[in-house]
């Protein structure tokens, strides 16, 4: 389980929205399995199909997380025409076990959001906990 604030969810929708017509990406870091900071990365790709990270802002955000003592949860982007599931690129590009995929789709009237785990491929969606 993930636990995310309103406050966060409201952010990271906010940021899908202002990037539109383009996907956004980032990470959200935090303590356990607790969010308690969303950073908002450029996707260099400034496609609405796909993203990949700035690889410096990437650098500069990992050790800005564990300089911190947090660690990174998740990473997150956008699906702006798409239901909040991963793509077949997705998957093949989740190459880390241990974090937790979160995705935003703006497809419908209201913002949809969803976490998943992905290992070796296999996806298992995982819940979100929002908190006030």
């Amino acid at each position: 389980m993930l636990i995310i604030s309103q406050q966060i969810i409201d952010q990271l929708f906010n940021h899908a929205k202002k990037g539109l017509p383009e996907e956004v990406c980032g990470y959200l870091s935090g303590v356990g399995r607790e969010v308690t900071k969303h950073f908002e990365l450029t996707n260099i790709d400034h496609s609405f199909e796909h993203f990949s990270f700035d690889p410096a802002e990437q650098f500069q955000v990992v050790r800005e997380v564990r300089k911190s003592g947090e660690i990174i949860l998740a990473n997150y982007h956008s699906h702006p025409e798409t239901p909040a599931r991963p793509s077949i690129e997705d998957i093949r590009l989740a190459f880390d076990p241990e974090i937790s995929y979160v995705i935003i789709s703006l497809a419908a009237e209201i913002p949809d959001i969803k976490s998943f785990r992905i290992r070796h491929g296999e996806v298992e969606k995982e819940e979100i906990q929002i908190i006030a």
